[in-house]
């Protein structure tokens, strides 16, 4: 069994929970969503994931923020920075630790919360309660490490920005693909025969 995994119940699109709830809005979740990353990024936080630090991890954005990427940049600046990381509600995912389960994101909170005796807006993480930040090498990016608050959202303008950013990346990187597999198998015309004429 796999923490942190999950995906949307709309449509579902896979996605990685950073923070499973937000200080003073236990209603809303931070998650990463996983279809849009560049193959470098995705291998990069699904091993993340699947790691001891990743799974040992109360919310995962601990873990990322500790993290570098395949560049060296930051895992969690950078996903923050480029719009990787989205505000939704807890009621919008379901956790899948297994291919057999599934559990809505805003229950597993209410189990959590009770098993540790505190309300769901104790389970969020603040400046006091989290983990220790990373070290003045990665000082460029604090503030976009720093715990998330309700008022981390982005706008329209700025997701469909970032969706059009996220196209062009993704043309390119079929484009490339499309190259390679030539390179590998050139593709073979067809050649249309005339019939004989009579």
């Amino acid at each position: 069994m796999l923490k942190h995994i999950g995906r949307l119940k709309r449509n579902k699109r896979k996605v990685i929970v950073a923070y499973r709830t937000l200080p003073g809005d236990s209603s809303n979740c931070v998650c990463v969503t996983t279809e849009n990353l560049e193959a470098a990024d995705h291998d990069s936080l699904i091993k993340l994931v699947e790691s001891n630090a990743g799974q040992n991890s109360y919310e995962f954005a601990q873990v990322m923020a500790r993290s570098t990427l395949s560049d060296g940049s930051n895992m969690l600046a950078r996903f923050h920075a480029t719009g990787k990381m989205v505000k939704l509600p807890t009621s919008d995912i379901e956790m899948t630790p297994d291919l057999n389960t599934n559990i809505s994101l805003d229950e597993l909170n209410k189990i959590i919360a009770e098993q540790k005796g505190v309300t769901i807006d104790d389970l969020a993480l603040t400046q006091s309660n989290e983990e220790p930040k990373p070290t003045k090498k990665s000082e460029q990016t604090a503030s976009a490490i720093n715990t998330p608050t309700a008022n981390d959202v982005l706008t329209d303008d700025q997701l469909a920005a970032n969706y059009r950013s996220q196209a062009d990346n993704l043309f390119k990187e079929a484009k490339r693909l499309r190259e390679e597999a030539e390179k590998l198998v050139p593709t073979k015309k067809k050649t249309i025969k005339k019939s004989a004429e009579v």
